[in-house]
């Protein structure tokens, strides 16, 4: 039994087959990357896998257990984070908010104790504010935590995301496009960010156009391209593959 797998994964819009019977195993505590060029259904599959996108046929397992017919917040309590491509944090909150918000996937306090303001919200909400200053502190951005969010540079905004997904306590982590709009030098502290997350036990999914960033990181690679996976193998069976090489060069 695989750690992760998406078995014969298909959704069509309208006429269009954006992912079609797309199958792959991700390997606990691996970098497994998913490349392909534009509107090859790599983002359609992350949003199937994430809950927000209902596939049309196939499973979706996470240690054995089924996912595609649970809402994106059963997913995420189940293990699976994600970033986005587009930065997604919440305008006029500071970062540790940001992060804190990212938190209550794991909290116990419902809505009734919350209006009540119930010792044991205060106690939890406690909690949730000191473990979420540990992940600032463990993504060395602890010195932000009062900073308006959407203030920050781009890089910036890229890491207090990826402290907000790690707030839920993912065992697999989604990352789609991380690098998108860096700099080197941002890529580089992405890319340093990336082997950490991995190398504390979580496992990583990435979608990425950064092919430098994707072969040093990546242990394990699936192509796809109109909607199809066509080669998987390790980065230097990817680099030799005759398909890919078509598929972002041409045929020639």
């Amino acid at each position: 039994m695989s750690f992760f797998a998406v078995e014969n994964l298909s959704r069509a819009f309208g006429g269009l087959q954006a992912v079609s019977d797309v199958s792959f195993a991700v390997r606990e505590h691996s970098i497994h990357a998913v490349i392909g060029p534009n509107g090859a259904g790599k983002t359609t599959l992350f949003n199937l896998i994430a809950g927000s996108l209902a596939p049309d046929s196939g499973a979706i397992r996470l240690n054995g257990d089924p996912l595609q017919s649970l809402p994106p917040y059963k997913i995420a309590r189940k293990g699976i984070a994600r970033t986005f491509q587009n930065v997604k944090l919440f305008r006029h909150m500071s970062v540790l908010e940001n992060v804190m918000l990212g938190r209550h996937v794991r909290s116990r306090a419902g809505f009734g104790a919350a209006l009540l303001n119930l010792p044991h919200t205060w106690r939890e909400e406690r909690s949730i504010r000191q473990r979420s200053l540990e992940i600032l502190d463990t993504l060395g951005i602890a010195d932000l935590a009062d900073a308006d969010a959407v203030s920050l540079a781009f890089g910036k905004q890229r890491i207090v995301e990826f402290a907000r997904a790690l707030a839920t306590e993912p065992t697999l982590l989604l990352l789609d496009e991380p690098a998108a709009g860096l700099n080197m030098h941002e890529t580089d502290e992405i890319a340093r960010l990336i082997a950490d997350i991995r190398a504390r036990g979580i496992t990583v999914l990435i979608i990425e156009h950064d092919m430098s960033l994707i072969m040093d990181i990546s242990d394990h690679i699936a192509v796809l391209s109109s909607g199809k996976k066509i080669a998987e193998g390790t980065p230097a069976e990817i680099q030799r593959n005759r398909d890919v090489i078509a598929v972002y060069l041409g045929e020639d």
